[in-house]
Order: structure tokens, then C-alpha cells, then sequence
């Protein structure tokens, strides 16, 4: 079902490599429901010509890619894995503006993403941003993600939104990140592949997608499985991962449609854990401490969930979605035995089992006010989490000495659970053809709840709750001078409230959770302007976010992480970016970030005021000041293809009072490939260097590590080799 755009907007446009319909999109209520629909532009299509308009709903409101009111990406799938071993989603992100996606090489941790600088405290998973992939939260109702779940062979498109808007999703700060996977369309297709790449690194799937007819009653469907295996690049930082994903559609009647999805996860992997700078200078690829406790982390997870859209008139839509799923992680912790001992220490192995769930309704109504088209929207979102958390010793006493790597006593038991209910409303006005005012109001719940269950001796009954309530303000203007040119301004206020695990650990090292934690709150503004040019689109923003209440890392030690609040900060940045087509064939990509993140006053240390854990003006750790990306591609529809990028990432501070850094570094990756179209078979083979002048560098860093060890070290020049098949009935 198509429906109409909720602005007209049938003025012609230069060719966008970003076609996107409307399909799915006007339904795009729910978070993770829809940004958009994409597919990618004819290939064969002149590089200079007109096409119909982009239509995106980063904002929840319909509009043309060029007039929406926000920083918005969108990375369609087909390019991520052109040319590339399709591992983790760092393949297809880095030359995003804004966005600071790193490798840990490390797969017990996750990758460690940020948006305009949220998210980069993250020792684990990922933090300051929402994640949702086809609809389902990939981020708890408490603000903590994971991408482990997310198959790059399936993925349909990834969109991104940063800035004032991503406070209309709820709690976070940086922004919101899309996944969406494949839909099924005919005619059938199944497919396979394999890649293979340095330090013993494999991956290989199998992929099917069809449609039985089109119309009502059509059935669709796309499955997909793959494995990959590594040895990894350090010691002791080998790991499996298994991913299923399943996606059903069935068009019910001409204004219905049914989706069910369903994923799988199981990982298994070592943990090589940080490096000192000066184990990080001799040897980048140790693990000492890794090895010596056998430090690893397991990971089975499950979810489904339904989504159901209905257009109840021409003026009328609602869109409703429900998930739920199990997570299962068992982490083995570097903590030495001797601080084990205090019968307040809560272990060296985590033992955590999640059940969630969710429901999200949404109601689109359009009309007019007078002449002026008028878009409101009015939904409720509901999600919960159920945590059972144990902690048990990390060793097992024996004649000879502890033996570590092996579950002991139990030390630690909980039962955790969050809930968060947030109802939304928003509105779009067409105040004239060259002026839009879109505003929107969030007011989000979030309720903690622990209940204890290991009480013995002096370790009491640590039980308790919090509740945390935040009404969240968005509004923009937009104005559009010429045709090809679009300025807007907008605001918002977000908040952030502290995680599970963020609360599990109190600074001191006392039992308990820290509900001494308050959430954090910000205020950001951003200015942009976006235009066709050459070709392409340009795009440029100039924002700050002022925030309070900054959540920091307190001490980081041994895979375990404290946290605090560390009073008032800000973020000035500048993004720039162009991307576009030319000579047919040839695609081109640029992207710039400048981000000045500073404390802006002084944070007394544990033990008083006499001295300072962070003084005014130091810059927060885990963010780069400067990055900088450009690629060139040369994609025919098949035949010869081939591409070159270049990434450059400042100097990263690695703590607060910033003693150390990772320094700034330029890495550089090219690939080539052959695509062969033969009646219907479409073979893919491809190989590919990365880092190729060998550079020295540190990937991520872990902040605030309170044994120094801050550097989590990335590969020299590496390879990587692939091929594809795919055969249409």
C-alpha cells in the first residue's frame, strides 16, 4: 500500500544515489517502525537527471530528504557490503559526519559507537544512542544497546538521526540508528556466501527472499543465517558468532499489512581486555592479564516481534508493534582474588539472564489548518525488562592456589527490572511552500526496581528503586530560498538516565546499587542547510548541547565499570558532508566532524575538594576533536568495480583529567571486485586491503581505566577475500 505524502513535493531533483518510497514509510510511527524506505538508484541511470523526491520520516513526519529539519544519513546495505567481508557494521559507518563508530577488536565488548560524543564512555555495548533493527528496540528500556544482533549480509539500509530530534525517541542523547533488513520481492531468490580474511577470520551464510504474488493476500518473506569465526588480531581474542534472521509480510487487504520478524544471536569470545601504554608500545597484540584469567563472555539471544499497519481513510493512520525476547551473558571478570574476599565484593563472574518486551501504538491524523497542511501525531510506548543477576568468585580454591577462569561461590543475587512508559505527541505545519514548523512533546518515565536476594552478614538487604520523569520539548523551523536549497533551526531537550549496569557498582566499592545516580539532562540547538550540488547532496550543521549531570565513568577496572555524576559540559560542533554520482559510474563520498566536548567546571576528587578528578576545560574522554572520511568508488551495474576511502581520527583523550591520549592517525583501505550477470545467476567475487601502509594504532580506548590500561590496539595491514552467488527462479 502506498499512501500520500503528507506535503507534496513534485519538484525535480538531481540524482540522488538514496532513492527512497514511501512504502512502509508514511507507517513509520513506531521507533524503529520506518525512518524511511530505500532502494538503490538505477545504476545504469544517467549521473545528472531528474527523479522523484526522497521521502523520509527521521522526524516522524513525511517529508522530502532535502527539507527535513534534522541531520539525517541514510547507508543503504548493498553499499555496505560492496567490496567488503561484511563482519560488523564499522564496514559501512565511518564516513558518516558526527558519528564515531570503533573497533574494539574485541567481540566480548561490542563495537563502540557515538554520536556527537555520546556514547564514547561505553566500556561495553553501546550507550547514548537508541538502536532498533526492523522495529525492535536494540536498546533497553534503560538506554543500553547492542549491535551483536545485526547481520550486515540482510540489511536493507541503515539510518541515522542526530541533533535536537532524537529526543522525540525517548531516553537517549546522541541520536537514534535504524536497521532495517530486507523485505521479501520476486521474483525468488537464494543465495550464498563465503569471505575469508587475516588471523583466521571466516564468514559464511545463506540467504532466501521471495513473494508468492503481489496485492492482497501476497505473502513475502527473507531469511537469512550466518557464522563467522576468527582467531583474532591479539591473544586471546578468538570468538564465534551464529546469526539467524527471519522477516514474514503479509498483505491482509488493501489498507492492512502484518510483518513478523524474528532473530537469533549466539556468540562465544574471548576477551583480550586493554593495554598500558607502555604494554601497548611493545607489543600491541598481548593480553597477559586476559590469559591469566581466562577472561571470555558467552551471549544466546532470542526475540520476535509483530508489527501491524492499517490506513483507516485518507486522513487517518495507526500503526501498532509488540516484541519480546530472552538474553542470556555470562562474563568472566580479570578481578584478582584478594578484593574477592570482602564479603561485600560481588564477584568476578557476571551471570545475567533478561527477559523484555514492549508495545508501541501510533496514530497519524492529516489535516488543514485553513490552507496550510497540518500532520499530527499522538502514540504511547511501553517497554520492560526483567534482569536475574548473579556474581559469583572468578576462581576456585585448590592445593596449589586459586585456579582462575572457573565459577566459584556465589557472591551475588538480584532480581532487577525496568520499565518505561512514554507517551508522544508532535505536529508538522506547512505554514507556505518555503516555510515548515514541526514541534513535538515526549514525557518519559523510566522506574528502577532491585530486589536482593543475597543477604548475608554485614552484606545487608541492598533492595531499592528509583523513578525518573522528564518531559522532552522538540521544535524546528525550516525555510527553503530557492528549489535546491533548504535552512533550518531547531531544539530539544533530552535526557539520559543511568543504566543497569551503570548503577550496579558504587564508587566506593560498597554493596548496593548507586542510586546515588542521577540521570543526565541536556539542551542542544543545532543551525543547517542542505543543497543539491554537483550532483549531490550537501549537507552542513553547526550545533551545541549543554548538559548537566554529565554521567561519567568513576573507575574502570577488570572488565567493571562505576559510574558518577560529573556536573555541567558541553559539546560545540561543526558536520559537514557531500555525497553524489558522477561520470556515470563513479560515486564519491566526503564527511567532516569538528566536536569540542569540554567540562565546564570543576569535579571534586573521592576523598574531597583538596584535590580535583576533573578541572574545568578539559576535554571528555573518548572523543575525537577532528575526523575526516573520503571515499571513491567506481560501481558498475557489473563488470570491473573497485574502491579507495581514507578515514582520519584526532587524538582521543583516554580520562578525565586527561593524562594520556590515543594518538591521531590516518588508515586507508581499497578493494576490487568482479560482478557477473548471467541469465539468473549474479556472482560477486571481491578482495580487499585495509590499512594499507601498515599504520600503528589504538582502535578504541577504554576510559578512566583505573589500572591504566586504556588502549585497545588495532590491526596492522590486513586482508580480506570474498565471494557470492545468488540464483533467481
Amino acid at each position: 500500500m502506498i499512501f500520500p505524502p503528507v506535503r507534496a513535493a513534485a519538484r525535480p531533483r538531481l540524482l540522488s544515489r538514496i532513492v527512497l518510497t514511501p512504502l512502509g514509510a508514511s507507517l513509520a510511527a513506531l521507533p524503529g517502525a520506518g525512518l524511511a524506505q530505500a532502494q538503490t538508484a538505477p545504476a545504469a541511470a544517467p549521473y545528472v537527471g531528474t527523479l522523484a523526491p526522497v521521502i523520509v520520516t527521521s522526524t516522524r513526519t513525511r517529508t522530502d530528504l532535502l527539507d527535513t529539519p534534522a541531520s539525517v544519513n541514510i547507508v543503504e546495505g548493498s553499499e555496505m557490503r560492496s567490496l567488503r567481508p561484511q563482519v560488523d557494521l564499522s564496514e559501512g559507518l565511518s564516513g558518516l559526519p558526527g558519528v564515531q563508530v570503533q573497533n574494539r577488536q574485541n567481540y566480548a565488548q561490542d563495537l563502540q559507537i557515538s554520536m556527537r560524543g555520546f556514547g564514547a564512555r561505553s566500556s561495553f555495548g553501546v550507550r547514548g544512542l537508541r538502536l532498533y533493527v526492523d522495529g525492535i528496540p536494540a536498546t533497553m528500556p534503560d538506554g543500553q544497546g547492542q549491535t551483536s544482533n545485526i547481520d550486515l549480509s540482510t540489511i536493507d539500509r541503515v539510518e541515522l538521526l542526530r541533533g535536537p530530534f532524537s529526543a522525540l525517541y525517548g531516553n537517549s542523547s546522541g541520536g537514534v540508528m535504524q536497521i532495517f533488513t530486507r523485505d521479501g520481492e520476486r521474483p525468488p531468490t537464494v543465495g550464498a556466501s563465503v569471505a575469508a580474511g587475516s588471523h583466521g577470520t571466516w564468514r559464511y551464510g545463506l540467504t532466501a527472499n521471495g513473494a508468492n504474488e503481489t496485492g492482497v493476500g501476497g505473502l513475502d518473506y527473507a531469511v537469512g543465517v550466518n557464522r563467522m569465526t576468527t582467531d583474532g588480531w591479539r591473544e586471546h581474542s578468538g570468538a564465534r558468532r551464529n546469526i539467524a534472521n527471519a522477516k514474514l509480510g503479509l498483505q491482509l487487504d488493501d489498507d492492512s499489512r502484518l510483518t513478523v520478524i524474528a532473530n537469533h544471536v549466539d556468540i562465544r569470545a574471548d576477551d583480550p581486555l586493554g593495554l598500558t601504554r607502555e604494554q601497548y608500545e611493545n607489543d600491541p597484540r598481548q593480553a597477559p592479564l586476559a590469559e591469566q584469567y581466562d577472561t571470555r563472555k558467552t551471549v544466546r539471544q532470542t526475540q520476535g516481534g509483530v508489527r501491524y499497519e492499517r490506513r483507516i481513510d485518507a486522513s487517518n493512520q495507526v500503526a501498532a508493534m509488540v516484541y519480546a525476547g530472552r538474553r542470556a551473558t555470562v562474563q568472566y571478570l580479570s578481578i584478582p582474588a584478594a578484593p574477592q574476599q570482602s564479603p561485600l565484593h560481588a564477584g568476578g563472574v557476571i551471570d545475567l539472564e533478561r527477559e523484555y518486551a514492549g508495545v508501541d501504538l501510533r496514530w497519524t491524523h492529516d489535516t488543514r489548518v485553513g490552507a496550510m497542511p497540518l500532520t499530527v501525531i499522538g502514540g504511547v510506548a511501553y517497554d520492560q525488562m526483567k534482569e536475574d543477576r548473579k556474581g559469583y568468585l572468578n576462581y576456585v580454591d585448590t592445593d596449589g592456589g586459586p585456579v582462575f577462569g572457573e565459577r566459584g561461590a556465589l557472591r551475588r543475587d538480584e532480581t532487577n527490572r525496568v520499565r518505561n512508559l512514554d507517551p508522544y505527541v508532535q505536529a508538522s505545519l506547512a505554514i507556505s511552500p518555503r516555510w515548515t514548523l514541526d514541534g513535538g512533546l515526549r514525557y518519559s518515565t523510566v522506574r528502577f526496581d532491585s530486589n536482593d536476594h543475597y543477604i548475608a552478614g554485614v552484606n545487608g538487604d541492598d533492595s531499592g528503586d528509583a523513578r525518573y520523569r522528564k518531559l522532552l520539548p522538540v521544535a524546528a523551523l525550516r525555510y527553503a530560498p530557492t528549489e535546491r536549497v533548504n535552512l533550518y533551526a531547531a531544539f530539544g531537550r533530552g535526557f539520559e538516565t543511568p543504566t543497569l549496569n551503570e548503577i550496579s557498582y558504587r564508587p566506593d566499592g560498597g554493596a548496593g546499587l548507586n542510586f546515588a545516580l542521577q540521570p543526565s539532562t541536556n539542551t542542544s540547538v543545532e543551525l543547517g542547510a542542505k543543497a543539491e550540488v554537483a550532483g549531490g547532496t550537501l549537507a552542513a550543521a553547526v550545533f551545541q548541547t549543554r548538559t548537566d549531570d554529565e554521567i561519567v565513568t568513576a573507575v574502570s577496572s577488570g572488565g567493571r565499570s562505576s559510574y558518577r555524576n560529573a556536573g555541567r559540559t558541553r559539546r560545540d560542533g561543526v558536520e559537514l558532508s557531500w555525497e553524489g554520482r558522477f561520470a556515470q559510474h563513479a560515486r564519491a563520498q566526503v564527511a567532516y566532524t569538528y566536536l569540542n566536548a569540554r567540562y565546564r567546571e570543576d569535579v571534586c576528587a573521592p576523598d574531597g575538594c583538596s584535590t580535583l578528578a576533573i578541572a574545568a576545560g578539559n576535554r571528555i574522554p573518548g572523543i575525537a576533536r577532528h575526523a575526516a572520511y573520503a571515499a571513491l568508488d567506481w560501481a558498475p551495474p557489473d563488470g570491473w568495480r573497485a574502491g579507495i576511502d581514507a578515514r582520519f581520527l584526532g587524538n582521543i583523550p583516554v580520562d578525565d583529567a586527561n593524562t594520556d591520549s590515543a594518538p591521531s592517525y590516518v588508515v586507508m583501505g581499497a578493494g576490487a571486485g568482479y560482478r557477473w550477470l548471467t541469465g539468473p545467476w549474479r556472482v560477486d567475487a571481491f578482495a580487499r586491503l585495509d590499512n594499507l601502509f601498515d599504520r600503528k594504532y589504538a582502535g578504541s580506548v577504554i576510559v578512566n581505566d583505573g589500572n591504566g590500561r586504556y588502549f585497545e590496539s588495532a590491526p596492522g595491514r590486513n586482508w580480506s577475500v570474498g565471494l557470492a552467488a545468488a540464483y533467481a527462479f
